[in-house]
């Protein structure tokens, strides 16, 4: 279920990634500035890095100014930029070699891309990045460049789809509960909140529903924690099999879940509540809160905890 909340959304971002193109535009001035002050040939484009230079110096102090307040359209911006840059630069490059030269800077875009991006939106701007620099290198057209360039763009492909797979998995390792492969309370909340914030400005229901096992101590004392875990396990794939794909199924914690259901009111989560009872015999009780205007997670969830355990003492005592 987890994976479902993970998107291929062009605005899915880490933490942090302000803070790092801050650093990468502010080192990219000063090389810059290096190549302006001290050409490597009477060729170099000092007019063009001086320009950069200011570009880059001027970019970086906005990124880390507005590290807190900026959105994600600004990163990917920044990286256009970047890339625009790049492409600017392999135009002007004189030589193979000063071509070539730029492959850390590209390198250094596809694998900051691979790491804050999501896997759509990183590919999306490896792909601007090599058009715009391959065009410049086209139109420079220095002798003998063609296999260095080949080699450059294949390691910046390669190394961008690395860093996809290394962020990637530690995304999901971060975000899944070990056990039972669903969304980890924090992931589930995270996602929750995303959800429900859609909801609200969309004036759509969306239903929170806590649920905790019955006896579930028992089967652990009786039968051992191996059949504890067993039964959380079939549980989890049992009822993820009848959810949609909008609904995000999580472990809470111990033997509680908690579901977040989009679209779905009052009456429609009896329904769903029937289907995931005859997904698995095993006996559990379930809370529900659906949230009013202006309801938080955390007040829903408070409801749907209040709910839970009144049902639970209703089953006991009758």
């Amino acid at each position: 279920m987890l994976a479902r909340t993970d998107g291929g959304s062009m605005h899915t971002l880490r933490p942090g990634g302000f803070a790092l193109l801050a650093l990468l535009y502010a080192v990219s001035a000063v090389l810059c500035a290096v190549g302006a002050l001290v050409p490597v040939s009477d060729r170099s484009p000092v007019a063009l890095l001086w320009g950069l230079a200011a570009l880059t110096a001027a970019g970086s102090v906005v990124l880390w100014l507005g590290r807190d307040r900026l959105g994600p359209w600004a990163l990917h911006a920044a990286v256009l930029v970047a890339s625009a840059a790049l492409g600017l630069l392999t135009w002007r490059a004189a030589t193979a070699v000063g071509i070539v030269g730029l492959g850390p800077a590209m390198v250094s875009v596809g694998v900051f891309s691979g790491h804050f991006f999501s896997r759509r939106a990183a590919r999306v701007h490896v792909g601007v990045l090599l058009v715009l620099t391959t065009a410049g290198a086209v139109a420079a057209a220095p002798t003998g460049y063609l296999p260095l360039w080949l080699t450059t763009v294949v390691t910046v492909v390669v190394l961008t789809e690395v860093q996809l797979r290394i962020s990637g998995d530690l995304r999901r390792a971060a975000a899944t509960d070990p056990l039972t492969g669903l969304a980890n309370r924090r992931a589930w909340q995270a996602a929750a909140d995303r959800g429900l914030a859609h909801a609200q400005r969309g004036d759509e229901p969306f239903t929170v529903v806590l649920i905790d096992l019955d006896d579930f101590k028992a089967v652990n004392d009786q039968a051992g924690h191996r059949a504890g875990d067993a039964l959380l396990q079939e549980l989890a794939t049992a009822w993820s099999a009848r959810l949609r794909l909008s609904d995000l199924l999580g472990r809470y914690g111990g033997d509680e879940f908690v579901l977040s259901l989009p679209a779905t009111d009052a009456a429609r989560v009896e329904d769903l509540l029937a289907r995931l009872r005859a997904a698995h015999p095993a006996p559990w009780s379930a809370g529900t809160a659906t949230a009013r205007p202006g309801d938080t997670l955390a007040e829903l969830l408070v409801r749907a905890d209040t709910d839970l355990y009144r049902n639970k003492r209703r089953k006991r005592g009758g």
